[in-house]
């Protein structure tokens, strides 16, 4: 009986373990053979553009463009550049390195080096050549001056070099800066030939897609068009009217090209054909290149640069400018039509921002009663110098300034054996003095300063110890360093730092936070959806609201 009992038992414990066996292998995961990753990432930077302008004009976009954008995408409405000065190589290269200028580098579109008290172009490089136009330096350029890496080299690493990284912009900076240090290729627009150019730093000889493409000479072809509004002009209610005096010259529609055929390449910077050329060249790269063409993650880093031209010359509320987003939202439909086709709806990652925003025009501030002024940079290091020459008997102690920094020569104070500290407390108390100067605080101290905790993180994120200057001015809300014609960027303030940031396609639900995120969440936010390492110098965090939907 026992002998039985024990036979049924161990009977009992088999049936029991084939079934548990049986159990476990239905309801096993299927895990997937790799790591799912888009086929191409498309980051599109639309330099000069304000958070504003993707509402403003949005009754007027088409559907496919911007509201498609808002419509299908992801929306972080409240994104903030975190550093200062807020000009376009900082911006780009914060994007793509999730850093700050005080880690990566790139303090400005060009600055005086505090330790070699040279100039530096950001882009600059001459240990490299042109290669595209054999007359022009314009291709004198490489990312060496970034100090950082950026989310494309890390997706380059990540593949190990397989996927394909290209930069493309009317601007070197705009193109070189976001491909990063490992791209395959960054091409920029060289205004004397009007051929698209790279340098050697990525290679020998442009490839014959695009020699030809450069033979065409399209410029051409949209000068012959001139610039006439996309609608009729009594329909731009967005805007001021026509032929304002603070929008500079030749502010007036139409806006003649034809004068330009064959003459002057450079010109179509300043109409919205220049991001027409801009797109209509990543779609052939795309094309040429084979990008997002197999299961290895190619990025394509886009830049619009004449938004940022056009803006410049006649500002925010110009019919220039809200016609240069009409026309954009054209383009933008196109270029999203032939990804659709080429890579394939739901398989390309998308994200568009923009470097900065932009003031409004000081003679439009004034116009509307609002508070609104203008200083010189160079007319602040001219009176500065004399006030220290008449005090403490030094000449030029002033270096440079710029990025609404000064920076002193300290050889200058050292040989006349003047005290530097009192040489900066004369220079900070003159410098309080000017009309549109709210504080001014010195570099090396800032958090002694009694600024406000925002300026204080700005400020800090874009203080660079070898390469920023000795003090940095703040102005007044409205007030820029520029022309009072036209207008400018590069302050704290948010016209100047609230960009658009969406994100669109490939596991991307249509959404929006209005949590406040920065310009360096974009990196980190990529990095977490691509499942790579974040660059090296990222300071950023993913926007949870968006990776958590996958």
């Amino acid at each position: 009986m026992k002998k039985l009992s024990l036979f049924a038992f161990l009977a009992l414990a088999c049936v029991c373990t084939h079934l548990r066996a049986q159990k476990k292998t239905a309801t096993a995961p299927a895990y997937p053979a790799k790591i799912a990753r888009p086929k191409l990432v498309v980051g599109l930077v639309v330099d000069q553009m304000r958070w504003d302008y993707l509402y403003r004009y949005y009754s007027r976009y088409g559907k496919g463009g911007f509201k498609r954008l808002i419509n299908e995408g992801f929306s972080a409405e409240n994104t903030y550049i975190p550093y200062t000065p807020t000009y376009t190589a900082c911006g780009h290269t914060c994007i793509y390195t999730g850093s700050v200028p005080a880690i990566h580098g790139i303090i400005g579109n060009d600055w005086t080096d505090a330790q070699t008290l040279k100039r530096v172009y950001c882009a600059g490089d001459t240990s490299v050549h042109t290669v595209g136009s054999a007359e022009s330096p314009e291709g004198q350029m490489s990312p060496r001056n970034m100090l950082s890496n950026t989310i494309t080299d890390e997706l380059r690493l990540a593949t190990n070099f397989k996927g394909k990284v290209i930069g493309i912009s009317l601007k070197d900076r705009g193109s070189i800066l976001p491909a990063g240090h490992t791209a395959n290729a960054a091409y920029w627009y060289d205004g004397k030939s009007g051929n698209w150019i790279t340098s050697t730093y990525y290679m020998k000889q442009l490839p014959m897609w695009l020699e030809d493409y450069n033979k065409m000479k399209l410029a051409n072809k949209f000068y012959a068009k001139n610039w006439e509004p996309l609608y009729p002009i009594a329909t731009y209610t967005n805007s001021t009217t026509d032929e304002k005096a603070y929008e500079g010259r030749n502010s007036t529609f139409p806006h003649m090209l034809t004068q330009f055929v064959n003459r002057n390449y450079d010109a179509i910077r300043g109409t919205p054909y220049g991001n027409t050329i801009t797109l209509d060249l990543a779609k052939l790269a795309l094309l040429s290149e084979d990008l997002g063409t197999d299961d290895v993650t190619d990025f394509l880093a886009v830049s619009c640069s004449s938004t940022d031209y056009i803006g410049h010359q006649y500002g925010p509320n110009s019919i220039e400018a809200e016609d240069a987003y009409l026309r954009l939202d054209k383009d933008i439909e196109e270029f999203f039509n032939y990804l659709d086709k080429q890579v394939g709806k739901g398989q390309y990652l998308f994200f568009i921002t923009a470097d900065h925003g932009a003031a409004h025009a000081p003679g439009f501030m004034a116009e509307n009663k609002l508070p609104a002024g203008v200083i010189s940079d160079s007319e602040i290091a001219k009176n500065l110098n004399a006030t220290l020459e008449d005090r403490f008997r030094l000449k030029k102690a002033v270096r440079a300034a710029q990025n609404n920094q000064i920076l002193f020569d300290r050889k200058v104070i050292a040989d006349a054996k003047a005290d530097y500290k009192e040489v900066r407390d004369a220079a900070m108390d003159f410098l309080r003095r000017q009309e549109g100067v709210t504080d001014v605080v010195d570099l090396k101290n800032i958090s002694g300063s009694t600024l406000t905790d925002v300026q204080k993180k700005m400020i800090t994120n874009g203080y660079n110890a070898r390469r920023s200057g000795d003090l940095y001015y703040i102005l007044n809300p409205g007030w820029f360093n520029g022309s009072r014609t036209g207008t400018t960027h590069g302050n704290w303030n948010p016209y100047d730092s609230h960009i658009p940031l969406v994100f669109m396609g490939w596991h991307v639900k249509p959404g929006k936070t209005n949590k406040n995120h920065y310009m360096t969440d974009i990196a980190a936010t990529l990095a977490a959806m691509l499942r790579i390492q974040m660059p090296n110098g990222n300071v950023g965090e993913p926007i949870t609201e968006l990776t958590h939907q996958y």
